[in-house]
């Protein structure tokens, strides 16, 4: 079965209607229309200008080096770097991407999976085309493997961008891997930090630390995707390396960026106890035992579509080695009403926050403190003023 963007009930769509999709959205949030400013509102296939790109050297002539990822591609006149949307037009390298997002639409909060951000709210999300990883069980593989001029694209700018999220409390870049398109997203992010309207993206978390450093002094919250603890999974199923995930995670708390993590658990590949307990260890040690750690169902897609889905047993067992770690908020996903979708204080164990799917219960807490024993709960529990 041909696999795509999802909409909020977690539906496969067209990217017509994944992008479309975001006006209903905003009309079943009570929020005003439209999502696209009407300047912008005509999709157009293979819309991209050129912009500078930054990070990058010339290390001769013609050839230029892409410093902005691990994989540091030497790029050829004429050529693109891994991720297909990166240049190098005479010697100068540029990004196709800024500004033409091929999918825009307003997400629960949750849907990111941020659970400690703002619950209930909406975040205006969007995305370009193409991406630095090639994983073969991407859900969004229609967009993340695509290259600019093969998707429908708008013509919307940061200043844009940002006008048409006020109705939103933040922005969430999102659906591939945003630090591909990362001079248009340090520009929305500088205007939406100006403008008081959160930053929050969910990664990959595959770039270098230098334009990392830059890009989280304008962020407030990533959720970053720990597809497994084995080096050989990434060389494997991702097309990448587990090391340097792992420096942006410790990069991201150095930076105080609020951080939640999420691990696809994906049978016969990355469900073994002991990498997952390795794993834990890791997240209590580095970052800390209240990093929120959301473990998801896997679902046959793109290459992957003849592997069975995760049993709930194998999720439930992660989220037992996870909490016999030391970790106080271990979620599980893609399995709504479960009970591992609330949120329990780490210090008395009760429930402060219900939920079920993308829909939010009740919440008991008073100014990010637990509303039974008064405990602070990390997390960004107020709106940017």
């Amino acid at each position: 079965m041909k696999s795509g963007p999802r909409d909020l009930m977690g539906r496969q769509c067209s990217r017509r209607a994944f992008v479309q999709g975001g006006a209903c959205a905003l009309a079943l949030l009570g929020l005003p229309l439209p999502l696209i400013p009407a300047a912008a509102q005509e999709l157009r296939t293979g819309y991209c200008v050129p912009h500078p790109a930054l990070y990058y050297e010339t290390i001769a002539k013609g050839l230029i080096e892409c410093r902005l990822c691990p994989r540091k591609c030497e790029v050829q006149d004429g050529e693109r770097g891994d991720c297909g949307v990166r240049e190098n037009r005479g010697g100068k390298y540029f990004t196709l991407v800024y500004g033409n997002p091929c999918a825009v639409h307003v997400d629960p909060i949750e849907k990111k999976p941020l659970f400690h951000v703002l619950p209930g709210t909406p975040s205006y999300s969007l995305a370009t085309a193409g991406c630095n990883f090639h994983c073969k069980f991407c859900q969004n593989w229609e967009i993340s493997q695509a290259r600019p001029e093969k998707t429908l694209n708008y013509n919307l700018p940061p200043e844009q961008v940002v006008a048409a999220a006020r109705a939103c409390l933040s922005i969430a870049y999102t659906y591939v891997e945003p630090l591909i398109f990362y001079e248009y997203m340090l520009d929305t992010a500088r205007l939406a930090r100006k403008a008081g309207i959160l930053n929050v993206c969910h990664s990959a978390g595959y770039v270098n630390t230098e334009p990392l450093q830059k890009l989280a002094a304008f962020l407030d919250a990533a959720c970053i995707d720990l597809k497994s603890f084995d080096p050989q999974f990434y060389r494997d199923l991702v097309g990448g390396e587990l090391a340097p995930v792992l420096r942006t995670l410790q990069t991201l708390r150095k930076q105080g960026v609020h951080l939640e993590i999420v691990n696809l658990v994906i049978p016969t590949h990355n469900d073994q106890p002991q990498i997952i307990g390795k794993m834990c260890a890791w997240i209590r040690d580095e970052l800390g035992p209240l990093t929120p750690l959301h473990f998801s169902r896997f679902y046959p897609l793109y290459k992957m579509q003849s592997l069975y889905p995760t049993p709930v047993s194998t999720l439930e067992q992660a989220r037992e080695i996870a909490l016999k770690a030391g970790l106080k908020y271990v979620y599980l996903g893609n399995i709504p009403g479960n009970p591992a979708e609330n949120t329990f204080c780490h210090h008395c164990g009760k429930e402060i926050i219900a939920r079920r799917g993308y829909q939010i219960g009740e919440v008991r807490m008073k100014d990010g403190n637990c509303g039974y024993c008064g405990t602070k709960i990390p997390g960004i529990w107020k709106q940017k003023t």
